[in-house]
């Protein structure tokens, strides 16, 4: 669906910021809604979407466990 969205679990993205997830969200939001940039009208639920998606999504990242994560940077030392 959304295709510019980058895959930001480790050990896809080493470092993930929380810009990187915001930027997500947004383009998550966009796709979603059909707005690139809402109307005035729409702006606040448009930024309310946006901070929940990126809440959402920092909540999986930190929740996610990646097996072989350890092995794997290990053996690329």
């Amino acid at each position: 669906m959304c295709r510019s969205i980058k895959t930001l679990r480790p050990p896809m993205t080493p470092s993930v910021e929380d810009e990187d997830i915001r930027a997500a969200a947004l383009q998550y939001v966009r796709k979603v809604s059909g707005f690139h940039h809402p109307a005035a009208h729409n702006q606040a639920v448009f930024e309310e979407a946006v901070t929940a998606v990126a809440a959402a999504t920092k909540r999986l990242l930190d929740g996610l466990e990646v097996r072989g994560a350890a092995k794997a940077r290990g053996a690329a030392s």
